[in-house]
């Protein structure tokens, strides 16, 4: 009496203990979207109130109305610390307007957090989601539990599984420990479970262990090679779909208007740029034969997708953090200038609300819009961080970074050509894309194209035709559209991973040029003609680095190319030329880029790999999760091959009575171990009879039949045991067809999920190992 008392007591701290843990795994998906030091407060905090009220509640004996009551005065009394920190007094103390946003949060917060992107914070009432769920969950698993005495009790194991399936929902791509929280959630509710129905036995723990960490390693396996080109599903972006940079023009497009039309155009102004630093407009990295244009996270990993932030940016860049100010004075297009990779932006003026809601921001390219366009007068302050352009001997033999984009379409030949001679005997990354840059600077002359007296025209555009003028020409002219287009290609014509950057730089004190400050000074404003196009390239270990392959502004073919001078030659006769060969003309417009449609032919020793490996992917999880059934399965039938064919014929015999007894141990219905065959096959009889059943029912006509032959087996094997002489091999023969039909018959009396179980029951291998060990003792 004395023990149930202590384990009633025990019970319900227990129940407590582990309904709380499991909802506190269950939240874990949370933690990328707010950050682990958000997060910590509102979980904790929520599965401690919701937890500690629930037990409290129940051994009080309070009602549910009063356990609701009092648990939404808590969740509003502490919610404000807990959940919305930043609109209490001291980040304690309650407000009216914490409340409010409290009350509100519980219908508004879940499309806020699915909108926003990661990592959240703690700005306004954003943590409520994560303090609800624990609170709520916490509560309702707990109040289950300890209440309900019955094994209905169970059934709060399935609260957890809620708040999982909710915070998977609202989480991102990425979560944390997912294998261990989950197998630990898994395993501790199975063994809660079975323990407050009462059928908890350790041959079970130990048998659901296995199970489980072979589904863990079968996950584990085969989880990274089937997902390895199909991203994770994301609520958040079904709701609310990235922004699609597709249905904006290309920004490089319009560069020839920036030095055109806006030439002297106050475009922004930027306080705290760092020295040597640029102002981002756009980052290009998809190109299709005619434009470099923004791609999104549809076309390839490395492109990153334009998302809505949250307070805090995370990045794992590294360079030096800085604070910058802007203003844009006149700037006609969604592309927001950025500086280096954001990690918290900071709208002003009365519009704040309505620009921060129209923010989306690339984390992968460094790139920001504003979906609604980046109206005159927008003022924001963004903390960012700046990476250190390495130099030539820091790149030193550094490999190219490994960063999927988007493969380009419509190069045209010379790029390849010209990009081979160039830097065809390059021995390093860095020292290809530094003998690109080079080349094409030491080359090419500049020009925009927009003087009326230009003898040597530069053309705008940057496709396959415009490129292809441009290198195969007689002479290289162009601007930064143009060269940036150019050696982006040719870098990844030779495997190096690059984009286009359009950015608007400070005057280069070299260029002589006048007016405006420089970099590192306290004010910069930037005019169209400060805009520039650059080429970045994704190094091994120093992430993207910056190259400038646009001659000099003072490299001119007017003034700076050199005359060739022809020395005359004698008159000499030459034969009339051969007649030319008919002219054919082409068959697709040579104004536009061509891109050749081949056949895809299958290469049959890469398919036939891909096949074999497939076949492994998903063979070797489903062998290892079917073994130790096939295992068991084959150590039965061989035990009863070996008792029906081995030793001498009066073993065999007692063999089939040994086989009827496992099959019975089997299906849980065995007979005493001190029984005598006799009084074991009266056991048997009544175990396998239904007497509740109808007297026209098959089942019991088939119950039945199962005493008669096993009341015969064991007279039979009593009398050919002990009887005069050897049975013979035909008398063995008979024997085991009646064991045969005996265990047909106890088999049908039970129902299949019985018998499918019995298949696989180590209960007769280890009784009989256990026989076997007391024997020899």
């Amino acid at each position: 009496m004395t023990s149930d008392l202590r384990e009633a007591r025990r019970r319900p701290l227990l129940d407590a203990a582990v309904l709380t843990g499991a909802v506190g795994l269950a939240v874990l998906p949370l933690v990328p979207v707010y950050g682990a030091a958000a997060i910590t407060a509102p979980a904790l905090g929520g599965l401690l109130v919701g937890g500690g009220l629930a037990w409290v509640a129940a051994r009080r004996g309070w009602g549910v109305l009063v356990t609701a009551a009092v648990t939404l005065s808590a969740y509003l009394l502490l919610g404000t610390a807990l959940a919305a920190p930043t609109l209490a007094l001291a980040r304690v103390l309650p407000t009216p307007e914490a409340f409010a946003l409290l009350l509100t949060g519980t219908l508004t917060v879940w499309k806020q957090v699915l909108t926003l992107d990661p990592a959240l914070g703690s700005s306004g009432n954003l943590l409520v989601a994560p303090y609800l769920l624990a609170l709520v969950g916490s509560a309702v698993g707990v109040g289950v539990a300890v209440r309900v005495r019955s094994p209905r009790a169970t059934w709060a194991a399935l609260v957890p599984v809620v708040v999982l399936g909710v915070a998977v929902l609202l989480g991102t791509k990425v979560t944390v420990l997912p294998a261990a929280a989950g197998v630990a959630l898994v395993l501790g509710l199975l063994v809660w479970a079975s323990w407050r129905a009462g059928s908890l036995a350790r041959r079970r723990l130990v048998s659901l262990t296995v199970l489980l960490a072979v589904t863990a390693a079968a996950g584990g396996i085969a989880g990274p090679v089937l997902g390895e080109q199909r991203p994770r599903f994301v609520l958040r972006d079904e709701i609310v779909p990235p922004f699609d940079p597709r249905d904006h023009p290309s920004p490089l497009s319009v560069f020839r208007k920036f030095v055109k039309d806006w030439e002297e155009t106050e475009l922004v102004t930027v306080r705290g740029l760092p020295e040597d630093a640029v102002v981002r407009l756009a980052t290009l990295d998809a190109f299709d034969g005619v434009v470099w244009n923004v791609a999104g996270s549809e076309a390839a990993e490395g492109s990153g997708s334009f998302r809505r932030v949250g307070e805090t940016i995370a990045t794992s860049v590294r360079g030096e953090t800085t604070t910058v100010e802007l203003e844009v004075h006149d700037l006609p297009m969604v592309w927001l200038p950025t500086v280096g990779y954001a990690e918290r932006f900071d709208f002003a003026g009365p519009r704040a609300t309505d620009l921060a809601a129209d923010l989306r921001y690339n984390d992968a390219t460094g790139t920001a819009v504003l979906t609604g366009g980046v109206p005159a007068g927008t003022r924001w302050t963004v903390r960012t961080v700046v990476p250190e352009q390495p130099s030539d001997d820091a790149l030193g033999g550094a490999r190219a970074g490994a960063v999927t984009l988007p493969a380009p379409d419509g190069v045209p030949d010379a790029v390849p050509l010209f990009a081979g001679e160039l830097a065809g005997t390059a021995a390093t990354p860095a020292l290809i894309a530094r003998t690109l840059e080079q080349g094409l600077a030491e080359r090419g002359w500049f020009s925009h194209g927009i003087e009326a007296n230009d003898d040597y025209p530069s053309l705008s555009g940057h496709g396959a035709d415009r490129l292809t003028t441009l290198l195969t020409g007689e002479l290289m002219v162009g601007d930064g559209e143009q060269y940036a287009s150019a050696m982006a290609l040719m870098a990844r014509e030779m495997g190096l991973p690059a984009r286009v950057v359009l950015a608007l730089a400070p005057p280069d004190p070299e260029d002589g040029e006048d007016g405006g400050a420089r970099a590192g000074d306290a004010e910069i404003t930037f005019t169209g003609a400060d805009v520039e196009a650059y080429v970045e390239i994704a190094f091994a270990g120093h992430g993207w680095v910056l190259f400038d392959p646009t001659p000099p502004e003072s490299k001119t073919p007017d003034d700076d190319t050199p005359e060739e001078t022809s020395e005359p030659q004698p008159q000499v006769m030459q034969p009339p030329p051969p007649p030319e060969d008919p002219v054919t003309p082409p068959d697709d417009d040579t104004e536009q880029p061509r891109t050749e449609d081949t056949e895809e032919q299958i290469d049959a020793p890469w398919f036939w790999a891909e096949v074999l490996r497939a076949v492994a992917v998903v063979g070797i999880p489903l062998i290892l999760l079917v073994l130790p059934f096939m295992l068991v399965n084959a150590a039965k039938r061989r035990r009863r091959e070996r008792r029906r064919t081995s030793g001498p014929t009066v073993g065999r015999v007692a063999g089939g009575w040994d086989e009827v007894l496992d099959h019975a141990r089997d299906l849980r219905r065995p007979p005493p171990g001190t029984a005598t065959r006799r009084e074991a096959a009266v056991h048997l009889a009544r175990a396998f009879a239904s007497p509740d059943r109808t007297p026209g029912d098959e089942r019991l006509r088939r119950t039945g039949r199962v005493g008669a032959p096993v009341a015969g087996l064991a007279a039979g094997a009593d009398a050919l045991i002990f009887g005069p002489g050897e049975p013979t091999d035909a008398q063995v023969e008979a024997y085991w067809r009646e064991v045969d039909a005996a265990v047909g018959a106890m088999r049908a009396s039970v129902p299949w999920r019985q018998r499918v179980r019995a298949q696989f029951s180590l209960a007769s291998l280890r009784a009989r190992r256990r026989a076997a060990r007391e024997a020899r003792g």
